[in-house]
């Protein structure tokens, strides 16, 4: 293990969360508010020890795998830990836990709140707080490669590989262009465009600009953490409509729009995903706009809160225009398996991603068809490319490491003794980094009434869930401390081909 390369890294990430935390200082400046000192207090401590961190800066860098799961994991959790000083400081949440599971609320993009009165809260404090989504959206690492040449000119650009595979949601990390520096330059540009194109058509539709922005931000994220008590439901249906569109966006894989700036616009529905995510939405709007329609509204109200609602879900943006925890049972329990999906692979969703799904449905249909004729040999394809048999084992992993997380973590906050759809709803709301549950933690609850133990428990599993579990629990792994050398098979199964 690397430790200096480590250092270093993570030396970096706090630089330039520091850096980052300028901009929430400067609107505090603008609307006069004193936890502007927070903020400055908070850009002192980042940069102090980020600096000592880059000190350590060794001659080479070298990153494996390991180098590239421990630095990932850690870089959120110092990233989080570091970032809920404001919150802290000022005063506006008071509680280190609750600041703390506000803050790795908005970095994982998760969007569970433990704010009762989010209109309380100081500008400067909303701000940073949907900042977090949009900085967690694409991810920190990735923000690092696009900036900070980590390789000098002409050496091997694996290491960058490495840090992008750990963070990068999906069965499969590839690169749009021969080099990772510029996949991860191309992404943030996209990312950008997509957040100021929805910046404008809000400030169109007559949101207030400051609104505006942290919406755009929040929801170019995925993230969800409102900045009004009742989140969406207060604003103007243009204004409901156009942020549907764009959670319902953001939820694309990336590549798409990749495609678009190519020109390549019949390749688009090619893609067995999207086609997937695209039906995915359809029928579940339909089916709940059937089953839970309300007759005291118009057509295109019912219409219009589905829709919010779906996109939201399946995106898992956690945005909400209606309590949907009143909703029929059935409506819910689509929106559950919403939940569980997620979006596509290579977004800035989370969840377990269509991909997947995709992959274990044909995995499952080739299990059942070798029954019947054993002497078969089938090979599994997803948009006419033969599925690697490491990401078809890792796909396999993934699902039951996922269900041991979530059943260990429902089991650990049982104790609360809150009731199971509260528990349940909650864990898996974390882990697919949602936010809204059901029952107590429904759309217009919060988190508050948990114990210390039950938000600690979240908060991993929000982290675990938007880096897709590995690289946390790789951390509890002893022999990735001790080890000096990567096996090859274990390297060969992280080797995983273009994205899908």
């Amino acid at each position: 293990m690397n430790y200096r390369s480590i250092f270093f890294i993570l030396g970096c990430i706090l630089t330039i969360e520091g850096v980052f935390l300028i901009l929430p200082m400067i609107t505090a400046l603008i609307y006069g508010e004193e936890q502007v000192f927070a903020f400055l207090i908070s850009i002192f401590i980042c940069l102090a020890v980020g600096c000592v961190l880059i000190l350590l800066k060794p001659e080479k860098l070298v990153f494996n795998v390991k180098e590239g799961f421990a630095t990932v994991a850690l870089g959120w959790i110092l990233l989080s830990l570091f970032g809920c000083f404001p919150f802290f400081l000022s005063g506006d949440i008071p509680d280190f836990t609750n600041a703390f599971f506000e803050t790795v609320s908005g970095f994982s993009t998760t969007g569970a709140s433990i704010l009762s009165d989010v209109e309380a809260v100081s500008r400067g404090c909303l701000f940073w707080r949907s900042f977090t989504h949009w900085i967690g959206g694409m991810g920190v690492l990735v923000f690092l490669l696009a900036v900070i040449p980590l390789v000098a000119k002409g050496q091997s650009q694996g290491g960058h590989m490495h840090l992008m595979r750990a963070e990068s949601p999906g069965p499969v990390v590839g690169k749009l262009v021969p080099k990772v520096r510029s996949t991860a330059v191309i992404l943030y540009i996209i990312y950008l465009v997509l957040t100021l194109l929805e910046f404008i058509l809000l400030i169109i539709c007559r949101m207030p600009v400051y609104e505006a922005l942290l919406t755009a931000m929040g929801n170019a994220g995925t993230g969800g953490l409102g900045i009004k008590n009742d989140s969406m439901a207060s604003y103007s249906p243009a204004i409901q409509w156009i942020t549907t569109l764009f959670m319902f966006t953001f939820g694309i894989n990336f590549s798409v729009f990749f495609l678009i700036l190519m020109g390549k616009f019949r390749d688009i529905f090619k893609i067995g995903e999207v086609r997937c995510y695209f039906i995915m939405f359809f029928a579940a709007v339909t089916i709940i706009t059937i089953n839970s329609y309300d007759k005291l509204l118009s057509f295109e109200e019912n219409l219009r809160q589905v829709c919010f609602q779906v996109a939201s879900m399946i995106s898992t943006t956690g945005f909400s225009t209606v309590d949907f925890d009143k909703w029929p049972s059935a409506s819910k329990g689509i929106l559950i398996l919403l939940m569980f999906s997620g979006a596509c692979a290579g977004s800035t969703s989370g969840g377990i991603k269509v991909s997947r799904f995709i992959i274990m449905f044909k995995s499952a249909k080739n299990q059942l068809i070798s029954f019947l004729h054993p002497g078969t040999v089938r090979k599994i394809k997803v948009d006419n490319k033969t599925v690697d048999d490491n990401v078809l084992r890792s796909v396999n992993v993934f699902f039951i490491v996922y269900a041991i997380t979530l059943a260990a973590s429902v089991f650990v906050i049982s104790f609360d003794n809150y009731d199971f759809e509260t528990n349940f709803t909650a864990v898996l709301a974390s882990l697919s980094n949602i936010g809204p549950g059901l029952s107590k933690v429904g759309p217009s609850q919060n988190y508050a009434f948990l114990s210390p133990l039950s938000k600690y428990v979240l908060m991993f599993d929000m982290i675990a869930g938007r880096l897709e579990l590995y690289p946390i629990l790789l951390l509890f792994y002893y022999k990735m401390w001790r080890e000096r050398i990567i096996p090859k098979r274990a390297d060969s199964s992280n080797n995983l081909s273009a994205s899908i």
